[in-house]
C-alpha cells in the first residue's frame, strides 16, 4: 500500500470525478416490473435478496484483491460530506501510469432504483439502460454525447436503496462502451463484497 499512498499524495486533488452515468447488467430469469420507456422499454430482473447498505463504508466495499485488480493505486478517500452527493461516497484512482480515470463508489439510502427511471433522480438528458449484475436490477445511465464525460452503474440492493459506481477518466481515451462496463465491473464487485459481509 506504500505506492498507493505516495500516488494518492502526489495525485492529490489532481482527479475531478463527473456525475453522469451507470451500467446494469440482467440478473436472474424471474418475472420482473417493466422499465419505463426512457429505460429502453426492457424489464429489469427481480432481487433474489436484500443487501442493505445502511451503515456500510464505500471505501471497504472493494477487497485489497479487488483493487489490485482494478489497479487502483492510491489509497481509498472519502469525499467531503457537502460533495454534493447523496450518500457517502469514496473515490478510487488509478494515476500511476496514463491514461488516468477514477472510480466513485457511493451508498445512496435514500432512493430506489425507480427513482432514477421516474422519480426526482430522473434527467431526460440521460439515457438509462439494463445491465446485467447477476441478482440484482441495474442500469447504466449516461449522456450520450460524441464526447462522454463518464459513466455510471446504479444496482438496486434493497428497497429504497442503491449502489452508484461512477467511472470517469481525465482525457477522451475511453468509449463510452468501455466506461460503462468498468463501471459495471466496479459494481459487481461492491455488491459481491456487501453480500459477503452480511
Amino acid at each position: 500500500m506504500s505506492s498507493r499512498t505516495s500516488a494518492l499524495l502526489a495525485a492529490a486533488g489532481a482527479l475531478t470525478v463527473l456525475a453522469g452515468c451507470s451500467s446494469v447488467e440482467p440478473g436472474v430469469a424471474v418475472p420482473a416490473p417493466q422499465v419505463p420507456p426512457s429505460a429502453g422499454g426492457s424489464s429489469l430482473p427481480q432481487r433474489v435478496k436484500d443487501v442493505p447498505l445502511t451503515g456500510a463504508d464505500p471505501c471497504k466495499l472493494l477487497t485489497e484483491a479487488q483493487l489490485d485488480e482494478l489497479k487502483v493505486n492510491g489509497l481509498p478517500s472519502q469525499t467531503a460530506p457537502g460533495d454534493r452527493r447523496d450518500g457517502p461516497t469514496c473515490m478510487f484512482r488509478v494515476d500511476l501510469t496514463q491514461p488516468f480515470y477514477s472510480y466513485a463508489v457511493e451508498t445512496v439510502t435514500s432512493a430506489d432504483l425507480q427513482d432514477w427511471l421516474t422519480g426526482k433522480h430522473r434527467k431526460s438528458s440521460l439515457t438509462k439502460e439494463p445491465v446485467d449484475v447477476p441478482g440484482f436490477p441495474a442500469l447504466k445511465n449516461f449522456r450520450d454525447t460524441a464526447h462522454p464525460l463518464d459513466c455510471e452503474t446504479l444496482v438496486g440492493v434493497a428497497p429504497g436503496q442503491t449502489l452508484r459506481v461512477q467511472m470517469a477518466p481525465l482525457d477522451d481515451s475511453f468509449t463510452l462502451a468501455r466506461m460503462c462496463d468498468m463501471a459495471t465491473t466496479v459494481a459487481k464487485m461492491a455488491v459481491q463484497t456487501l453480500a459477503a459481509r452480511q
